[in-house]
């Protein structure tokens, strides 16, 4: 028995894979066209209806012209349905491509809505399980190892002593690697200013209006902070953000960060830029 060649069923398997990851994308390019060719189609069929239309104006009247005597009442009627039916099935045959073509590109639209639909809801569904199993091991470490060893551990940095303003000894985490939504803003910002008072209040005002919605509105992305800030969007920030529940409810840029020596320079004015690094709840947008 010969069988099929590995390097075949390796390469079909392979295709048919790509095929389906990029299928919504296909689907409604395929969706498009076929919009595209209805509207064509319906086109090329209104051109003909005029001509459809009079030929069957034309046999009404000569069903009307006939004289009475020869003619029953009964068989007048026969022949106006006839000539209806008649013209609703050439119509009908006019207009199917086009009907057709239309649902077909329903279809392709809304199976590509429905892939990608499925595809969100499964990621969305990772990434909190994910965020979950990260949340209930930082709390483990904590709960073992105390509040100072677990900022080491998460950020990558040592809890260093320095002497405080009475000569006291004063424990503090100096910074480390900040999270996948830190962003800096400086002069890559739309909304950034030469003037460091200026970036101060701006921040200060877009981080107590930022409260307000998320009071207000119940939720708040971290794609509309960026947004606020004149700082491009990213595809984290647009399942991730604040959501009112039974937590602090508050959203922080990290402007007041009194343990990062930049955010302290930034506030009293030696710096004109700084790195923000937002405390978002998480996913939140299958909790809204």
């Amino acid at each position: 028995m010969k069988f099929v060649p590995t390097a075949l069923t390796k390469t079909v398997g392979r295709t048919i894979l790509k095929t389906q990851k990029h299928s919504p994308t296909l689907l409604f390019g395929a969706g498009v066209v076929g919009v595209v060719a209805t509207t064509v189609l319906a086109c090329r069929a209104t051109l003909k209806l005029q001509a459809v239309l009079e030929e069957a104006q034309s046999d009404l009247e000569q069903i009307k012209e006939v004289e009475s005597d020869k003619y029953s009442e009964a068989d007048r009627t026969q022949d106006r349905t006839v000539v209806q039916i008649r013209t609703a099935l050439t119509i009908t045959k006019l207009y199917g491509p086009a009907v057709a073509m239309g649902i077909v590109s329903i279809g392709c639209l809304g199976g590509s809505h429905h892939i990608l639909t499925k595809r969100n809801a499964g990621l969305m569904a990772a990434y909190a399980s994910i965020e979950k199993a990260f949340s209930e091991y930082r709390q483990r470490v904590l709960d073992e190892v105390g509040e100072d060893k677990e900022l080491e551990f998460r950020y990558g940095t040592e809890v260093v002593a320095e002497e405080g303003a009475k000569g006291k000894t004063v424990k503090r985490v100096s910074p480390g690697t900040p999270s996948m939504y830190a962003r800096f803003f400086d002069e890559c910002s739309r909304s950034w200013s030469r003037q460091a008072e200026y970036n101060l209040l701006f921040l200060r005002c877009q981080q107590n209006y930022a409260n307000d919605l998320l009071l207000s509105r119940g939720h708040v992305f971290l794609n509309e902070i960026y947004d606020m800030l004149g700082i491009d969007r990213s595809k984290a920030g647009a399942v991730v953000g604040w959501v009112v529940s039974d937590g602090d409810n508050f959203i922080d840029f990290g402007v007041f960060d009194g343990n990062n020596p930049m955010a302290r320079d930034f506030v009293n004015g030696r710096e004109g830029s700084i790195l923000l690094d937002f405390n978002v709840d998480g996913v939140i947008y299958d909790k809204i």
